[in-house]
């Protein structure tokens, strides 16, 4: 077991939605977002939801700008207002404390 907690973010409809309305280049996008797409973030440990959400509060902006310039990195593109309140309307948090890793081998980092 990790000493970690897992945070999985899944985009809702209105993060969707500035997807295909801020590309630049395609005038009709259409992109879809399946449900099982995700982005899972390995943290330190936190045992309980109001945890995280003191946690979240405090971190929330590294978090949105990741997600926001994994699609266009023309910071021109994103909201201007990247609220909490916002992240939260655009970015569902679920959160696992119990995080196995079951591969035997090290962790390695592919951006080194």
């Amino acid at each position: 077991m990790l000493n970690r907690t897992a945070i999985i973010l899944r985009y809702q409809e209105p993060f969707v939605r500035w997807i295909n309305e801020a590309d630049p280049v395609v005038e009709e996008p259409n992109i879809d977002i399946e449900p099982d797409e995700c982005t899972v973030y390995l943290i330190h440990e936190i045992e309980t939801r109001e945890d995280l959400d003191a946690w979240l509060a405090q971190h929330y902006q590294v978090l949105f700008e990741e997600e926001l310039s994994g699609w266009y990195t023309d910071e021109s593109l994103w909201p201007t207002n990247r609220s909490l309140a916002l992240f939260h309307e655009w970015i569902h948090v679920e959160y696992h404390t119990t995080v196995v890793d079951v591969v035997d081998g090290p962790l390695v980092d592919d951006d080194l």
